[in-house]
Formats: structure tokens, sequence, C-alpha cells
């Protein structure tokens, strides 16, 4: 008897420590997953779930316009009963109620990217967007020499996060610029076919354009082969937003005068990192502002604007 009992005990004994040795889970869900921005940010996280022992899980919508089917998958996550969940909000209304149960249940939610209008989470990292759009709209002043005509590719309605970009760049030139008149504002909807033809209707719009600012990497990217497709390289001024190898070469090759660049895989990272902290009993900023830079032609080769554009996506990634 007393040895069925020892057996019976080690067995418990076996099973509680394979319970507690199991890696906590974290679902990280972006906007969407078909543009660079995300990749990078995908990869980002990897790493910190490498550095700090926790398995990523990484799911999110192909279209960063598909509010229901992210809303889907953070609610699989919940119900999962991951460990923490990191979520990018494709809109900023939509997940308010999945937002509500997580906190229902104890599964601390790091928002990243792009903001949300529920307080029921535990921290909100992110870009400086209303900044970031700040220095696009004074990088395109100073491009245009502070008069003239110029236009707004935005991104999608409801995009918290390029909708404070769009509004600082509105602020600065309303404020700053007087000479400066914003003829046009389109949306790409996060499509960088869309966002070519809305830039082509801009510019039919107005043949005597003298810049453009594009708030996100799909808007950019549109912009910047309406103005190839019409020889206007180097003639209309553009500021872009986010990098990928695609907007590099065009900023190389004179499409883009100037790109404003965020830091996609420190975002990543940083995202995970906080949901650790807090699962290891700390407590994490409410807030996380990191900051955006305006990048050169000039400065590609200098050592830390290399790092920011061409991170390690590679190494941390998954297929």
């Amino acid at each position: 008897m007393r040895s069925k009992l020892a057996a019976a005990l080690v067995s418990l004994l076996l099973l509680s420590a394979c319970q507690t040795s199991k890696k906590r889970r974290i679902a990280v869900v972006p906007k969407g997953t078909s543009h660079v921005f995300w990749l990078t940010v995908r990869a980002g996280a990897e790493a910190a779930g490498q550095k700090y022992g926790v398995d990523v899980i990484w799911n999110g919508p192909p279209l960063e316009t598909e509010y229901d089917r992210q809303m889907q998958i953070v609610d699989s996550m919940i119900a999962q009963h991951v460990d923490g969940l990191a979520v990018a909000a494709a809109e900023r209304k939509a997940l308010n109620r999945s937002l509500d149960r997580a906190a229902e249940i104890g599964i601390p939610v790091t928002v990243f990217d792009s903001g949300v209008d529920s307080t029921n989470y535990m921290t909100f990292l992110a870009t400086d967007n209303y900044e970031a759009g700040r220095m696009g709209a004074r990088e395109l002043a100073r491009l245009v020499g502070g008069k003239g005509s110029v236009a707004m590719l935005m991104h999608a309605p409801g995009s918290a996060s390029t909708m404070d970009r769009e509004r600082g760049f509105d602020d600065v030139m309303k404020t700053e610029f007087p000479k400066i008149q914003v003829v046009a504002r389109q949306f790409g909807m996060s499509d960088r076919s869309k966002a070519m033809g809305a830039a082509e209707n801009i510019l039919t719009a107005h043949p005597g354009l003298n810049g453009i600012f594009a708030s996100s990497e799909p808007s950019s990217i549109g912009v910047a082969l309406a103005l190839k497709s019409r020889g206007l390289s180097g003639k209309v001024k553009f500021v872009s937003f986010d990098s990928s190898d695609t907007l590099i070469e065009d900023l190389k090759g004179g499409t883009i005068d100037a790109m404003v660049v965020q830091d996609p895989f420190k975002m990543g990272f940083e995202a995970v990192k906080t949901l650790v902290d807090k699962l290891n009993g700390a407590s994490p900023p409410k807030r996380m502002d990191l900051p955006a830079r305006v990048v050169h032609k000039a400065e590609l080769d200098q050592p830390d604007v290399h790092e920011l554009l061409y991170p390690d996506v590679k190494r941390f990634g998954r297929e």
C-alpha cells in the first residue's frame, strides 16, 4: 500500500514539474501580416520570446482592413487562456469588448502601434505618431521651400496610429506654414494598388502639385509607383512613412526625398517584454512612446540608420 502511495506521489510531483516547466504563451496579434512593417514587428517579438523563454504565438489578418477577422483572432487567443496578449488594433473601437473579456479572466494586455478607445489594458506602446506626423510636415515644408500646394495620401479610416500622424501633419501645416495649402487628402486603404490609384487621381487633379506626404508603408509605395509612372520623381517632393527594401531603393533613386521611420523591431520586442515583466511580478508603465526619425539618402550608410532600416528579420522571423 505504501509503495502504491509513494508511486502516486512521485507521479503527481512529475506532473506538477511538467506543468510548471511549460513555457508561457504570449499571443501577438498585428493589424495585418502582408507588409514589411509587420514582418519586422514579428521578428522583434520572436527575439524577445527567445531571450525571455516564452512561446510567441503570432497570428493576424492578411489585410489591415479586416477588422472582423482580427476580432475573431483576438477572441480565439483569449479563449485559449494565453498568458499574455499583445495586439495592434486595426480599428480603435472594434476590440473594446474583447479587451474587457481579457481583463475579466486576468490576461494582461499590451496594446501596441495603434491605440484603442478602451482603457482596459496594461500598457500602450507605440511610436509617438502625432509627433511623427509633425516631423513629416516640417520636412515636406522644408523641401518645398515653405510655400505651394501639397497633398496627403492617408491610410484607412479608424486606424488610430495613422490618424494621429495625419492630424500632426495637418496641425503643423495650419499653424507653422500659412503659405502652404493642403489641396487634397485621399485614403489608400492599406493597399498599394488602391494607394497608387488615389495618388494618380491627386496628380491628375493638381498638375502643379509641389509635394506629397504619405502616412503609412502601403500608401508610400502607392505614391512612389504613381510618381515613377508619370515621370515625376524628384519633381514632386515626397516624404514617405515607414521603411522597406522598395522604399529604400526609391530613396536612393530620388523618388522619395525623405522617409519618416519607426522602429518596428523594437516595438515587437518591447511589446512582448512588457508582458514578460508583468508575468514576473513587475509593473510596466501605462504608456511607452518610441521616437521616429527622418532619414535622407545621405544618411543610409550611417551605422545607426543601417541598423534601424535592416533589422535581422530572417534570424528571428518564421515562415
